[in-house]
């Protein structure tokens, strides 16, 4: 799998699908995208007529950002070459986009964790990608405390 697409945000799980993909890419000899994806927020939406807008995507762009940083952080520590994108948007319409646009061989992105009464839990984003990708998909639980 030498095209490893990581779909990544800043919690528990994004972060540990970070590093499995990390850790497939220098193993396999393979090349890193690593996306986030910001979704077009209500709450941005909600602010729009008191101006604080502006605010609160800069402080969410920041975010993505630094996530993106902790992933080329990891993927230079191992040697992996690593393509970064911040994109802005339906987030599984743009990660299934960039697996086929790239072409991803693999996607790995993080799952939510758990659900009520402890049953496994993912979104509905990771439930489209699982649903439509025509590659393989990780979904990646966050890791154990």
């Amino acid at each position: 799998m030498k095209h490893i697409l990581l779909a990544v945000d800043d919690s528990p799980a994004g972060l540990a699908a970070a590093a499995v993909a990390v850790e497939l890419a220098a193993g396999g000899g393979g090349q890193l995208r690593a996306v986030h994806v910001l979704a077009d927020g209500a709450v941005e939406a909600a602010l729009q007529h008191e101006g604080s807008a502006a605010a609160v995507r800069g402080r969410r762009d920041l975010g993505a950002r630094a996530v993106l940083q902790h992933v080329a952080d990891l993927a230079g520590a191992a040697g992996v070459p690593v393509e970064l994108r911040a994109l802005r948007g339906e987030p599984a319409r743009l990660i299934l986009e960039q697996a086929e646009d790239w072409p991803a061989h693999l996607v790995v992105l993080g799952g939510a964790g758990r659900g009520r009464f402890g049953e496994p839990y993912v979104g509905p984003a990771v439930r489209q990608v699982l649903e439509f990708a025509e590659v393989p998909v990780l979904v990646v639980p966050p890791r154990p405390r």
